[in-house]
């Protein structure tokens, strides 16, 4: 038995867990005390873009639908069944949290969590600067039920100081907001988490099903009337290509591939280096192997 009555499996395996808990803790520390500026800045700019969307609230004009294809292909889901595409939405973000800190739990990891919320920020920041010069400067009549002329939430009464615009009215303006469409927030968060799968992520199924269900919830939004279908189409190019040139940008800042730097430790996507045996220090490290071959305990 190993310590505190415990199977001494289980102990070897908590034993393991909680190195490599330290181990990613120590290398994640550092590299969020190195960007810990931009990356505040990426989490505080989601309280701009939602002062963006009360603004455009504040200026929505609503009046009859225009022709959208979408609506007249899909068929409506109604307010009842609104909350479908939420839902997904919901799902896609959660998962994609969660999965953003797994190599804390599991050695198959291919990225540091600091360093791809520091991407995943800065596109979502571009994007969304994209957004809010789109619907400042033209507004559509809102497509959902709350913003039909004659709803009370399809306008709001002018504010009577910039406290009203800045306060937000959290959560009860971001679910009844107008005016915000082109192009779909829902969809430039799917997406921005989509694309950082495609290149991180480690399994093709999981790809493809991600894939599937950015088309789902691309047609959701549509049939929910939460969005005209050009606000999901702008959405799904424009995510693809601001991606891209992060990427393409980091790359060329020599944030790539992970080898061994003189300033700090080395940066995404880990190749770990590997010994004699075809194991990496790292690795010998977490199942409790040490340098010279024995076994700790």
């Amino acid at each position: 038995m190993g310590v505190m009555g415990l199977p001494t499996w289980l102990t070897r395996e908590i034993s393991k867990l909680w190195k490599r808990g330290v181990i990613e803790l120590t290398v994640e520390w550092a590299l969020l005390l190195e960007n810990w500026k931009l990356i505040l800045g990426g989490l505080l700019f989601q309280y701009v873009h939602g002062v963006g969307a009360r603004i455009a609230h504040y200026l929505h004009h609503p009046g009859p639908l225009l022709h959208d294809v979408g609506f007249e292909l899909l068929p409506e889901l109604g307010k009842k069944n609104a909350h479908i595409s939420e839902s997904l939405f919901t799902f896609v973000f959660v998962s994609f949290v969660l999965w953003t800190f797994h190599p804390f739990v599991f050695y198959n990891k291919r990225f540091y969590t600091a360093l791809l919320w520091l991407r995943v920020l800065i596109c979502l920041v571009i994007c969304q600067s994209l957004r809010m010069s789109s619907f400042m400067v033209t507004q559509l009549p809102g497509p959902n039920y709350h913003c039909h002329a004659g709803q009370p939430t399809a306008t709001l009464p002018p504010p009577k100081s910039i406290k009203e615009v800045l306060l937000l009215n959290f959560p009860y303006g971001v679910i009844y907001g107008c005016g915000d469409l082109i192009f779909s927030s829902h969809m430039t968060f799917a997406l921005t988490f989509f694309h950082a799968y495609l290149k991180y992520g480690t399994r093709q199924w999981i790809k493809f099903v991600a894939f599937l269900v950015m088309v789902a919830l691309s047609l959701l939004i549509v049939a929910s009337h939460k969005h005209y279908s050009v606000d999901i189409v702008v959405a799904w190019f424009t995510v693809y290509f601001v991606f891209f040139f992060v990427d393409r940008k980091f790359a060329d800042a020599g944030i790539g591939e992970r080898v061994p730097t003189s300033n700090g430790p080395p940066l995404l996507p880990m190749i770990a280096r590997t010994g004699k045996d075809g194991r990496s220090k790292e690795e010998k490290l977490l199942n409790g192997i040490a340098e010279n071959g024995s076994v700790e305990l």
